[in-house]
């Protein structure tokens, strides 16, 4: 007896997937986070009171965080499955996109999680704070550091000035 976890897996797998992606920036590698979280959370799923949402985001934030410092220290996650090949995204045609995602790629992982879940998952910012365990002063200035390098960044910058040319 799985109490709803098969029927929340079905319906909020893809939703997941499009969160991580967006922190991991490759979908072999965001399906990896989706898989390893829903895992995690399937063993503690009867211990989930009320909305398992916040609980399972945050273990794809924490998740994608360690797989992002074993990487920069040349450690290699126990994990992940082998490097599929890379498969671009058709919106990386887009010169426009192509430079948001780079700008956003460039963030630290803490501040990424912050920027998708509040602007992209449109979570408060105090779910924000729950979901990546930290308090909502901190989330506010990881969110304002955040746009602050997007905002100097200089590609940013060269897309705004052409839209406003347009």
């Amino acid at each position: 007896m799985d109490d709803g976890f098969a029927e929340y897996v079905a319906h909020r797998h893809l939703r997941l997937c499009r969160m991580a992606y967006l922190l991991a920036r490759d979908w072999g590698t965001a399906e990896d986070l989706v898989q390893t979280a829903l895992a995690k959370a399937w063993l503690a799923w009867r211990r989930i009171e009320g909305n398992p949402d916040p609980y399972v985001y945050r273990i794809i934030v924490n998740t994608h965080s360690s797989w992002w410092r074993r990487r920069w220290r040349g450690e290699v996650p126990t994990e992940t499955l082998p490097e599929t090949a890379d498969v671009r995204d058709a919106t990386a045609d887009v010169d426009d996109q192509a430079a948001l995602w780079g700008a956003i790629g460039a963030l630290s992982p803490r501040q990424r999680a912050v920027i998708v879940l509040h602007y992209f998952e449109g979570r408060t910012l105090t779910e924000v704070a729950d979901i990546v365990g930290s308090s909502l002063g901190a989330v506010k200035s990881q969110l304002n550091r955040a746009l602050t390098r997007l905002r100097v960044d200089s590609d940013i910058q060269t897309m705004t000035l052409e839209r406003a040319q347009r």
